[in-house]
């Protein structure tokens, strides 16, 4: 039974670590995964005003995107779905990164059915349309969003920055490699 999988990039796909070496280099900081406890980075850099950040970020956002590394297991598990569903992955970028991002998945070797760039974190109006039946992410409210307005589990990969309360329809989990078990369990239960 082939299913839908909606799935977000970064810090889903791509390593939520990865923004983290431009940011201490930029800023002259020597920030961890850790010490970001909240989705808004600007909070682990209180002497930066939001201004000068969002500037910072819009400008280095095409580099830190080229050169984002997968994390873990995530090629893999992707390259095994791949075979008997589908992949359309939906991400808060610009759609003026179409082109970077579909060469970043061209160099990573992750094939997909879709990629929506719709440059903003509200997915639910697009998880809707294209009828996911799952979805993947890394955003805390994004995640109880989806699952309470499509009514579809999501599937809410851990970081400090998102260790808020969840509902029972978004599944915590630390890697791919849970995320892959608990879809199986999932789909086991669909046939």
């Amino acid at each position: 039974m082939t299913k839908r999988f909606g799935i977000d990039i970064d810090g889903t796909v791509t390593c939520p670590t990865s923004l983290i070496p431009f940011i201490n280099e930029e800023f002259n900081r020597s920030l961890s995964l850790e010490d970001l406890k909240e989705y808004d980075l600007t909070k682990a850099l209180p002497d930066i005003s939001p201004d000068t950040f969002s500037d910072w970020f819009l400008e280095a956002e095409p580099v830190i995107y080229s050169s984002s590394p997968v994390v873990e297991h995530a090629d893999k598990i992707l390259k095994q779905w791949k075979t008997d569903h589908e992949l359309f992955f939906i991400s808060a970028r610009n759609e003026k990164h179409f082109e970077l991002t579909t060469e970043w998945f061209k160099d990573k070797g992750i094939n997909y059915d879709h990629i929506e760039l719709i440059g903003s974190h509200d997915k639910v109006k697009t998880a809707k349309r294209y009828n996911v039946d799952i979805f993947f992410e890394d955003k805390h409210d994004n995640a109880v969003m989806i699952h309470e307005e499509c009514d579809i589990p999501v599937i809410l990969f851990d970081t400090p920055y998102n260790r808020e309360a969840t509902p029972e329809g978004v599944i915590r989990v630390q890697n791919w490699l849970e995320a892959k078990q608990w879809v199986n369990q999932w789909l086991n239960k669909a046939k």
